[in-house]
């Protein structure tokens, strides 16, 4: 290799290292700032941020990016799907993990099988892809909060959850976005501008939220947590990787898959173990260890998808 093609392929590896720099440093920044902010012992009302933001902002953001999208209807119902499939692949692969090691079901599976793809998903998408990577990325999310509200809580605690997933903002708003999209409908200006103040607070708060929720975990069965991040980080890119080809997606959307698919083990997982008294601490260990190894996952996983 010359010297001259050293030189560009040098120069290529660092605009592609401070390209995946600016996308993930901002959402790790955030997250230290919720870190940062109970370590130094302040306040922060988990219930009612998370309310807030769950209830009212991310409903907002979703609709509006959704009708707003510059993305043909076809091409959201493909991902749709293909989420649809990775998702039943991922879930598949870590029932089999855990029936070999022998673990509870009804504490690992579901953390195992669902990603943070609204705290870290979300805004990953939005700094690497921009306003159509956040629109294919909140299809992933919104797929993921069906299939929490449904089959996650049947897992956790096997209690049905129609009720619960009829009356959720998060889906409402999902398939209310997705008919204005479908039929080119649109809000009035000064409903949307409103709309659109409330859900660009969701992002950085989820972000804040997600280092508060961090810094209150602890770490039980560390060398167990690390070794399930690792494979679950593992069977999820995997499968993530084999459906964008089956689907033949776009190389935004295939890209956003991979990343929402690859991202740590959410913090619902948790409070949904809290809510239904089973025991909680490992899967705050996974909740953990995960996010700390998305620190170095993500990033390299951006790299190889830009």
């Amino acid at each position: 290799m010359s010297n001259e093609n050293v030189i560009i392929l040098r120069k290529q590896t660092v605009q592609t290292v401070l390209t995946v720099l600016n996308i993930v440093a901002p959402v790790f920044l955030l997250a230290s700032v919720g870190f940062i902010w109970v370590k130094a012992g302040f306040e922060y009302q988990m219930a009612f941020v998370t309310r807030l933001v769950m209830t009212l902002s991310v409903p907002c953001l979703i609709f509006v990016a959704l009708m707003q999208a510059d993305i043909a209807p076809e091409a959201l119902a493909t991902l749709s799907l293909a989420s649809l499939t990775a998702y039943a692949g991922v879930a598949l692969a870590c029932f089999v993990v855990v029936k070999t090691l022998g673990l509870d079901r009804q504490i690992y599976l579901a953390p195992l099988i669902f990603g943070n793809t609204g705290n870290l998903g979300l805004p990953l998408a939005l700094f690497a892809f921009g306003d159509v990577g956040l629109s294919y990325a909140i299809v992933v999310f919104a797929v993921m909060a069906v299939l929490t509200f449904t089959i996650g809580i049947w897992m956790v605690s096997g209690l049905g959850s129609l009720d619960r997933l009829i009356k959720d903002p998060v889906v409402a708003a999902t398939l209310l976005g997705a008919l204005f999209l479908w039929q080119g409908w649109e809000t009035p200006v000064f409903l949307t501008n409103s709309m659109s103040l409330i859900g660009q607070i969701a992002i950085p708060i989820m972000l804040i939220t997600l280092g508060v929720a961090v810094a209150r975990l602890n770490i039980a069965s560390l060398w167990q947590a690390l070794g399930l991040s690792l494979l679950k980080l593992c069977i999820c890119i995997g499968i993530a990787i084999f459906v964008t080809r089956w689907f033949d997606l776009s190389p935004i959307a295939a890209a956003v898959l991979i990343v929402q698919m690859a991202t740590p083990v959410a913090v619902t997982s948790y409070l949904l173990a809290e809510k239904y008294q089973i025991d909680a601490q490992p899967v705050a260990g996974l909740v953990v260890i995960s996010t700390l190894l998305s620190v170095v996952s993500l990033p390299l996983i951006l790299a190889f998808v830009i």
